[in-house]
This record gives structure tokens, sequence and C-alpha cells, in this order.
């Protein structure tokens, strides 16, 4: 929980970052609109868009998406359309005017990011350039939203087959999942399991089962994080979380076992406090089994 100081410090952040960068400005970079609908008009980007896209990248409410495209519509600078097979499925795509509107909108961020770094030392434009690329990745990590879902959902599949895809390209003699000790899609719901979904931006970027037991000692299953989003510590918010739903449900203690050739997996369960144990099951792909008693 952050204290008052911290809360003041980013409040003042926020206030700094929109006045230098002129979010605050009816006329961004000088141009007739403000800045919500630059962003969207470089989002929508040479190829297109699928509106559901833009409104999940950017995380916008639907109604004011809408009022945005339809500006940038009566401007000129966009058509929005209907899917010729589904009218449900709307897409946003550049007119010539818009394109030239979003190449010109590139070269004045060009010039404003210089123009911010401009006035300082070259020691200090690398040390504010070295700070945003930490708050960047700082502040996609807070992005992430975990939830639990049913594993025969869409997401769900789509992990575990990247997941299982990962694994076969990895493992010294590949990866057959009917070789693998087996995991019912029962095992993985309640009351059995819960299988939790890491998203970023509404895409699905990570996995992880708790298969409980009782009292016993809860199984955790399938932990995977898509490679483009490894570094925001999903891994170990996923780990936590699936211990707290394992607590939850009266487990004492968590267990895994996991494959030589997963270091970055390791290293994350012995950091958390998992202890190597003798096997406790012939998974045939296992060379490393875990235990950690839940407090």
């Amino acid at each position: 929980m952050l204290d008052d100081r911290a809360v003041d410090q980013v409040r003042r952040f926020n206030r700094l970052v929109t006045e230098r960068i002129g979010a605050l400005d009816e006329h961004y970079l000088a141009r007739s609109r403000p800045l919500g609908q630059s962003r969207v008009l470089w989002e929508i980007g040479p190829d297109g868009a699928e509106v559901r896209d833009l409104r999940r990248r950017l995380d916008l409410d639907s109604g004011y998406l809408s009022r945005l495209l339809r500006s940038l519509e009566r401007s000129g600078l966009v058509t929005v359309a209907a899917a010729a097979g589904d009218r449900r499925v709307r897409t946003a795509r550049l007119t010539p005017a818009g394109a030239d509107e979003r190449a010109l909108l590139d070269e004045r961020s060009d010039a404003l990011a210089r123009e911010l770094v401009a006035p300082l030392s070259p020691p200090q434009q690398r040390r504010l350039v070295g700070a945003m690329a930490e708050v960047e990745a700082l502040l996609t990590a807070s992005l992430v939203r975990l939830s639990v879902v049913d594993p025969g959902e869409d997401d769900a599949q789509r992990c575990l087959r990247r997941y299982f895809a990962e694994l076969d390209d990895r493992f010294d003699a590949g990866y057959d999942p009917e070789a693998a000790l087996p995991l019912l899609l029962d095992e993985m719901r309640a009351p059995r399991g819960r299988f939790v979904v890491a998203r970023l931006r509404g895409e699905a970027v990570g996995c992880g089962v708790v298969k409980l037991h009782g009292a016993g000692p809860a199984d955790i299953k399938r932990m995977w994080v898509a490679p483009e989003a490894r570094g925001l510590g999903i891994g170990r918010r996923l780990l936590t979380e699936l211990e707290v739903l394992a607590a939850a449900e009266g487990a004492r203690s968590t267990q895994l076992e996991t494959n030589r050739a997963l270091a970055e997996a390791i290293s994350l369960y012995r950091s958390s406090g998992y202890v190597e144990v003798a096997p406790f099951n012939d998974e045939p792909y296992g060379h490393h089994w875990f235990r950690k008693a839940l407090g």
C-alpha cells in the first residue's frame, strides 16, 4: 500500500508528464485535434484495425471510442466499415489524407521527443531515457490482470497450445502432451482446481493451474508466460495467485515438478521459497520436484 508521500509523488509525476507532452492542449502537436484523436489515428496504422482491437489496446469505453472515430470520419481521415461476413466486426482504415496526417504526427512526435531532452546534458539525457524505459516497463507490468477462467475458454486453450509448443521446442527430446501425466479439464475447474489467465491489454499472455486435494499439497501446473511478456514479473504474480487460491481452499502446501531445460522456472521457484524434494509422482518429463509450505 502506497503511503501519502508516494501517492503525492505519483500525482506530481502525472501532472508534469501531461504538461510536458502537451496532453492538455486542444491542438496536440500544433494540429487541429486533441491528443485522444491523434492517438487513435496513430493506432489504426497503415493496415487498419478492428474497432474491438482498438478498444482493447487503448482500454477505452466503446462509446468514447465511437465518438473519437466519428470525429476522425467527419475530418475525412478515417473510414469505418462492417465486415462483409459479420456486420458485428467493424474495421477502421486511414484515408489517403489520414495516412498523410499520421506521417506528419510521427515527424512531430519525434521532434517533441528530441525537444524534451535537448536542454539536458548528455549524462542527464541518458539518465532520463533510462528512467523512462524503467517506468515504461513497470507501468506495463501494472496493466497485467489475472483472472480465474474456465479451462475450456479460447484464451485458456490458446495459452495451453503455446505452452505445449514451447516445451516441444525447448525439451531435448521434444514434448508430447499425451505422454505426460494427464490433467483433465475438470481437474482445472472448480471445485477440483482453478485455471488462471494473465492478460495484458486484453491479450492472454500467461497461465497457470492449481489442482486441489483438500488439505493435502496442491499441485501447481501449466505455468507459462508468453515470451513477449517476460520480464514483467508475471510468472511470480501467477505463482503467488495460485498459492493464494490453494490456501483459500485449505491446502497447507503447494508442490510442482519441472524439467531441467526450464532454468528460468527453476530459479523462480527457488527464489519463491520452494524447496527441492524427492519425486512425488512419475512425470516422465520431470527432473526436479519442489514443495512449499503455505503460511
